[in-house]
C-alpha cells in the first residue's frame, strides 16, 4: 500500500511538474482580441524578450489545426507555441508570434469536406469567398503592418493540418504579404500556386502513413508550385502519420530556414 502511495504521489508531482512548464510557456503568449464590426477573432500574441517599440521585429502567424478550435483562447497553443517560446529560439529568432483560434464547426479555408472517406476528401473551389475566421486573420495581420514595431519584409505564416489549408489559402488570398510559408500535413487547390509559387517560398511536410489528410495532397501542391516556376522544399516522412508536425518541429532548420528569407 505504502508503494502504491509512492508511485501516485510521483505521478501527481510528475503531472504538476509538466503542468507548471506548460504553463509557464503558455504565460509568453497574452489572450487578446481582435474585433472588426460585429465579429470577434480571439487570439494569443507572444512579443520578443525585452520587446522595445522603437525597434522592428519579424511576425509570424501560426495557424492550428481542427482539434484545437473552439473559444477558450488557449487551445490553439497546444501545438507550436513552445517551438517559439524556448529560451534558445527566443534569443536566436526574436520575433512577435501570433495564434489565432478559429471556432468551432468553421475552417481557416474555404473547402467542401466528406468525412464518408478516409483519408478525409477535400476540395477547395478556386474562387470561393474565404471564411469568417480567414477574414478576420487577414484583417488581423493588415493591422499589425500598420505598427511601426513590425517589420514589413518578415511575415511568417505556417500551420498543420487544418492550419496547413489555411496557410495555402491565405499566401493565395496574400500572396505579396508573407517571406516565406509552411505546411504541415495539409492540402489546398494545386490551380492556386500560380499565384504565389515565384514569390513566396515554401517548405511542405507530410507524414507518408497519414490517414486523415491524404499525403498526396501535399505531393499535388508541390507538383503545382513547381509547375509554376516555384522551387519548394518538400519533406515526406515514411514512418509518421497525421501528426507530422513532431517531426517538423524537430527540424533543426525549421527556424534557420524561415528566418533567412527577407522579402524586398
Amino acid at each position: 500500500m505504502i508503494e502504491k502511495f509512492k508511485r501516485y504521489t510521483l505521478i501527481l508531482f510528475v503531472l504538476s511538474i509538466s503542468n507548471y512548464m506548460m504553463g509557464q510557456h503558455e504565460n509568453l503568449y497574452s489572450e487578446k482580441s481582435f474585433i472588426s464590426q460585429s465579429d470577434t477573432l480571439q487570439y494569443r500574441i507572444m512579443l520578443p524578450k525585452d520587446f522595445d517599440e522603437s525597434k522592428q521585429y519579424p511576425v509570424v502567424l501560426f495557424l492550428h489545426g481542427a482539434g484545437e478550435r473552439g473559444n477558450n483562447n488557449k487551445a490553439q497553443l497546444v501545438h507550436g507555441s513552445k517551438l517559439f517560446a524556448s529560451e534558445k529560439n527566443r534569443v536566436d529568432f526574436p520575433a512577435i508570434v501570433i495564434f489565432p483560434q478559429c471556432p468551432k464547426n468553421s475552417f481557416w479555408a474555404s473547402t467542401k469536406v466528406d468525412r464518408t472517406k478516409k483519408p478525409i476528401k477535400f476540395e477547395f473551389p478556386l474562387h470561393a469567398k474565404p471564411t469568417k475566421p480567414m477574414e478576420l486573420v487577414m484583417q488581423l495581420m493588415d493591422s499589425m503592418l500598420s505598427k511601426p514595431y513590425v517589420n514589413k519584409h518578415q511575415l511568417y505564416v505556417g500551420g498543420l493540418s487544418m492550419g496547413g489549408m489555411g496557410t495555402f489559402e491565405i499566401i493565395y488570398r496574400k500572396p505579396a504579404l508573407f517571406a516565406a510559408a509552411f505546411s504541415i500535413c495539409g492540402a489546398g487547390n494545386p490551380e492556386a500556386t500560380k499565384a504565389y509559387a515565384k514569390t513566396t517560398p515554401l517548405w511542405i511536410f507530410h507524414g507518408a502513413n497519414d490517414d486523415v489528410v491524404n499525403p498526396q495532397s501535399s505531393v499535388d501542391m508541390v507538383t503545382g508550385i513547381l509547375k509554376n516556376g516555384g522551387k519548394p522544399n518538400f519533406t515526406l516522412y515514411a514512418k509518421d502519420n497525421h501528426n507530422s508536425w513532431d517531426s517538423a518541429f524537430a527540424e533543426p532548420e525549421l527556424l534557420s530556414w524561415l528566418f533567412s528569407n527577407i522579402k524586398h
